[in-house]
């Protein structure tokens, strides 16, 4: 491991709040570091490790500002950031837009592509919403009589609205007072 990694992967828990152990687990950190390199170079790769380095202290709100203007915010930074966060998710690299391209110079590397079939597996998309990728990751023998794991959304109590009519034929009321009071002058 590179003197690198460190920071990258210290980077890619802030982007994809995700745990340390949850990105190791996933097997693909160095191959997402050098996939990284491969598509937007090492001198943009290292740009974005030093604005992370650089950013204030965990767990203040001064660097969660600093996440989004110094990297997010960022011109050269910021698209990369995002592809990065959709790697990360997808095990996809996305093609950095035209206007990127256009403001930074072209890369041979950035396309879209799948950067292995390890990366759609164990993408966080699958454990963000609590599924297994279809075809890849068999929940067992079985698991097809199990409802699904995913929580289904708790229900919102709907407010009361039964005092609203009460409260506008009072308001009749008084409209009708108001107006017959100013009728008899």
């Amino acid at each position: 491991m590179s003197s690198r990694f460190e920071p990258f992967l210290g980077l890619s828990v802030e982007l994809t709040a995700f745990s340390y152990f949850d990105l190791l687990g996933t097997g693909l950190a160095e191959r997402y570091l050098a996939t990284l390199d491969t598509v937007v170079g090492s001198e943009i790769t290292d740009a974005l490790l030093a604005a992370f380095t650089a950013l204030p202290p965990p767990e203040s709100e001064a660097r969660i500002h600093a996440v989004r203007t110094t990297i997010l915010g960022n011109e050269l930074l910021g698209d990369v950031a995002r592809a990065l966060i959709k790697l990360w998710y997808s095990g996809t690299w996305f093609e950095l837009s035209s206007a990127w391209t256009e403001r930074f110079g072209p890369r041979p590397a950035n396309t879209t592509f799948v950067v292995s079939p390890d990366a759609y597996i164990e993408g966080l998309l699958w454990k963000a919403i609590g599924a297994h990728p279809p075809g890849a990751k068999g929940q067992g023998f079985g698991s097809w009589a199990f409802p699904p794991k995913i929580p289904a959304p708790v229900p919102v109590p709907k407010p009361d609205l039964t005092p609203l009519p009460l409260v506008f034929k009072e308001l009749d009321q008084r409209h009708d007072e108001l107006s017959a009071s100013t009728d008899a002058r």
